[in-house]
């Protein structure tokens, strides 16, 4: 039987991180054993769920893809599209360092998404998240940035920790992007992050946001 205590360790410590200088200094620390501690261990099937949802909703024009809190790569890895078709975005540069040995993107940025934001390119047609609206990390605040770096009609598959999604109150900022015009209307579906049974965050749940920019 696989040990999912370090896994667990793992994303329980990723939940208590409060800052973006928070982040750097943790994952710097855990860049080396996250596929292996958590994502083999704790059997995170959370990247897959968004590449579905990507590939059910997906037209021609809907590339090129912005995974944003890219980690090491999961999203990407899932999709299994030409690099240059995807770029990655993560805070963290060890992580980075580990998605760039893969060869799945084409770009790579370290970037602090709750600031600037004008050294990424811009024009993509597809904006895709897994991991990152959880616990310790990104708020719906930014959400609301997003669509500077996307084009008009960009398609937007975005995974929420549930928890968080109504802690947060992520309705109401998706409700206000709506009326203002900034998205069309957002859809959801529920999935398990997970597909390992017996660890504490077995039955955790996300939900993954799918709408479109105007």
């Amino acid at each position: 039987m696989v040990d999912q205590s370090k896994g667990k360790a793992l994303l329980e410590n990723a939940y208590r991180i409060s800052t973006p200088e928070d982040n750097v200094r943790y994952y710097a620390a855990v860049a080396d054993r996250y596929d292996t501690d958590f994502a083999e261990g704790l059997g995170w099937t959370y990247p897959r769920s968004i590449a579905e949802v990507f590939r059910e909703a997906a037209e021609p024009g809907d590339v090129p893809i912005a995974d944003i809190g890219c980690g090491t790569g999961a999203v990407a890895a899932e999709l299994g599209l030409p690099p240059n078709q995807i770029d990655g975005m993560d805070i963290s540069a060890e992580m980075l360092d580990l998605a760039r040995t893969k060869r799945l993107y084409g770009s790579l940025y370290e970037i602090d998404l709750t600031g600037d934001l004008s050294t990424i390119a811009k024009g993509y047609g597809a904006l895709l998240s897994a991991g990152t609206f959880t616990h310790g990390h990104l708020g719906p605040e930014i959400l609301s940035r997003l669509p500077s770096i996307c084009r008009p009609g960009a398609l937007f598959v975005i995974g929420v920790n549930k928890v968080h999604y109504e802690a947060l109150n992520f309705a109401a900022v998706l409700a206000a992007m709506v009326r203002d015009g900034r998205i069309g209307e957002a859809r959801s579906s529920e999935i398990k992050m997970y597909d390992k049974e017996g660890h504490a965050h077995s039955d955790d749940l996300a939900l993954i946001l799918r709408y479109r920019s105007r």
